[in-house]
């Protein structure tokens, strides 16, 4: 009795195994990473990795460090590997074209993650947050939070010519427009001086300590990312000056958060690094379970949300990577 027991519980745990198994031959995905050198960039990769094990398929993830013929390497040596997804967050929006192409014509189910990507590429959705959209709300917050005052603004840049920058800084501006004209009737804010941080913390620093020497008068720093607008409070924290707003366009960092929660930072954009890898992991599966709808957008947008000290509470994770 005992022998049969025995061999029942070992027929169960093979049975079980092999479904495991089973499981995951049926979803295997492939996750590419332009790189895995920032906070947020990691902070997408372990999100897509965890939800991606969570819903029983087998994961290969690799970090194209920033390497564009890396990352074409990894993605053909992933479908090589039998993948039937790839999740690619692209170092190029041109140069990933011919590789994620092969991907999809070897019947590659390939989704697009943060960063745009040439529309000659054949992939199912680009899953992002909305730069405009959400720097729409923040501009309108600002508009309410300080009516009637006379604002002068610091613009803390990424890069010149980058689309994501400028989609950011327009949606806030625009934002910031339409909130004066339905408050008070009338548009009166002046954008005082335009700086390139880079979007690092560094870079911010920079760009504020060089726009202050100039408009040494400015009420607010606008920046394109939480990481350049928290250099640019440590430049005005040494210049000892106090009453300015500080607020981004996007992406809702922890530091970041943590100071709109202790009164120190007016609004962000919520841009969740791993909401956003999740959402494109939950496609993904679908796509390979055969029930994703065929008619779903090139673009899959993650509700967007202007994150202050009302809501604050809802997103700030401490243990968070990002």
């Amino acid at each position: 009795m005992k022998k049969t027991l025995m061999m029942f519980a070992l027929g169960a745990a093979v049975s079980l195994l092999a479904m495991t198994t089973a499981q995951a031959a049926d979803c295997k995905i492939g996750i590419s990473m332009k790189t895995l050198d920032a906070p947020y960039f990691a902070a997408q990769e372990v999100s897509a990795k965890k939800h991606a094990e969570e819903l029983g398929c087998e994961v290969i993830s690799v970090d194209g460090q920033n390497d564009l013929n890396k990352q074409v390497a990894d993605v053909e040596d992933m479908v090589a590997q039998g993948i039937g997804a790839l999740i690619i967050n692209p170092r190029d929006s041109k140069g990933l074209v011919p590789a994620i192409n092969a991907a999809t014509a070897a019947g590659v189910k390939v989704f697009v993650i943060d960063s745009t990507i040439d529309p000659q590429a054949n992939f199912v959705t680009l899953v992002q947050s909305s730069n405009s959209q959400n720097g729409l709300l923040v501009g309108q917050w600002l508009a309410d939070a300080t009516k009637g005052k006379e604002l002068k603004i610091a613009l803390i840049s990424g890069d010149k010519g980058n689309e994501v920058g400028q989609e950011r800084r327009l949606g806030v501006l625009a934002g910031l427009t339409e909130g004066q004209l339905r408050n008070e009737g009338r548009a009166h804010f002046t954008v005082v001086g335009q700086g390139w941080g880079g979007w690092t913390n560094e870079g911010g620093l920079k760009a504020m300590e060089d726009l202050l020497t100039a408009n040494p008068d400015v009420n607010v720093v606008l920046g394109e990312n939480d990481s350049m607008v928290l250099g640019a409070q440590k430049a005005l924290e040494q210049a000892s000056k106090g009453d300015v707003m500080f607020l981004a366009a996007a992406d809702g960092q922890k530091e970041a958060l943590q100071a709109i929660k202790d009164g120190k930072y007016g609004a962000t954009g919520l841009n969740d690094p791993a909401l956003v890898a999740a959402t494109a992991v939950d496609l993904a599966k679908k796509a390979l379970d055969g029930t994703l709808p065929a008619d779903i957008s090139k673009i899959t947008y993650t509700t967007p949300t202007a994150i202050t000290k009302d809501n604050v509470d809802t997103y700030l994770k401490k243990d968070a990577v990002f």
